[in-house]
């Protein structure tokens, strides 16, 4: 149950770095509250999910979630390019994800 919930929190972080983007420097009311609820759900859900998951692994798979679904948004929605360096990049953080998610288990 916990780690669906961080994987919960890690889909809200993308959100809310996507959001930013929306937010323009905060200048925007509607992107930046929503922006600032996506953090506050994600901030949330990572906390109950470090209730039961070591600190280290948690907040690393959070973050990996977020850089790799972040990326891919980037990726497919805003054309950022997609050249080899970067996939084999978002590749060796997904393997980092998965290697932690197994070590702990």
């Amino acid at each position: 149950m916990h780690w669906t919930i961080l994987f919960l929190a890690g889909l809200f972080e993308i959100v809310w770095a996507v959001g930013l983007k929306y937010t323009e420097g905060f200048t925007r009311l509607w992107p930046t509250v929503g922006t600032l609820v996506a953090m506050g759900i994600s901030f949330g859900l990572l906390a109950q999910a470090m209730k039961a998951l070591p600190l280290g692994t948690a907040y690393a798979v959070w973050v990996g979630i977020g850089a790799v679904g972040t990326a891919l948004v980037g990726i497919v929605l805003l054309g950022e390019p997609a050249n080899p360096g970067r996939l084999v990049s978002i590749g060796l953080i997904v393997a980092g994800v998965v290697g932690l998610k197994l070590a702990t288990a």
